[in-house]
C-alpha cells in the first residue's frame, strides 16, 4: 500500500517557480496557440515532486478512490499522485487507444475536434475521483472527461487538479469550467 512521502528537509518550491519550470512554445500545435510545456517541470526533482505535493495537498485529506490522467501528460501527474493517495489510476485516452468496453466524449479543440475515452467499468458507481491534467486552457478536454465519468452515472464526487491555469480559460458551459477550476473542487456530481 502507499503512503504519503515524508516531508522534506529541502525548502519547498513556491508556485511562482513551479509555474516558471512550465515553458511557453508559441503557434504549437498551429498558429494562435500557445503551447504549455512541462518537460522542464518533470526534469526537476524538486519541482517535480513539489507539483505532486501539491495536487495531494489539494485533496485535504478527502477519501479518493481513484485518480484520472488525462492523455498523454495528465499521466505523468496523475499516476504518482494515486500513488500518494493509495487510489487507483484510470487513464483517459484519445478515441482508439483503450482496449475494451468504452464511454467516448467529443470535444472542440482550438484547431478541430477530438475524443476521448475511459474504460467502462474504469469507475464505479459512488466513487470519489480527482481528474489531473497539466494544463487547463479552454477546460473543454476536462469537461469531456467530466462528462464521461458524471453523465453516466459513475462518480459521485470529483475534483479537479491542473499545474497551470491559463486567463485564457473561456466556456459557454453554463457549468462553468474556469470557477469549478479557480475551486479546484467539483459540487456533488448527479
Amino acid at each position: 500500500a502507499a503512503s504519503t512521502q515524508e516531508t522534506s528537509s529541502v525548502d519547498p518550491v513556491s508556485t511562482a517557480d513551479l509555474q516558471r519550470l512550465i515553458r511557453d512554445i508559441p503557434d504549437v500545435p498551429t498558429p494562435g496557440v500557445m503551447f504549455r510545456d512541462i518537460t522542464p517541470l518533470l526534469a526537476d526533482p524538486k519541482g517535480y515532486d513539489e507539483a505532486v505535493k501539491a495536487i495531494v495537498g489539494l485533496t485535504h485529506g478527502k477519501k479518493v478512490d481513484k485518480v484520472i490522467g488525462i492523455e498523454a501528460r495528465g499521466f505523468i501527474m496523475a499516476a504518482p499522485v494515486a500513488f500518494h493517495l493509495n487510489a487507483g489510476f484510470i487513464p483517459v485516452r484519445k478515441a482508439g487507444k483503450l482496449p475494451w468496453a468504452v464511454v467516448r466524449e467529443e470535444y472542440a479543440l482550438e484547431y478541430g475536434t477530438d475524443q476521448l475515452e475511459i474504460h467502462r467499468d474504469a469507475v464505479k458507481p459512488g466513487d470519489s475521483v480527482v481528474i489531473v491534467d497539466d494544463v487547463l486552457f479552454t477546460g473543454r478536454t476536462i469537461r469531456a472527461a467530466l462528462d464521461a465519468l458524471t453523465d453516466h452515472g459513475r462518480a459521485r464526487q470529483v475534483h479537479l487538479s491542473v499545474l497551470r491555469e491559463d486567463a485564457a480559460v473561456a466556456t459557454d458551459d453554463d457549468r462553468g469550467v474556469e470557477a469549478l477550476a479557480r475551486r479546484r473542487q467539483l459540487a456533488e456530481s448527479r
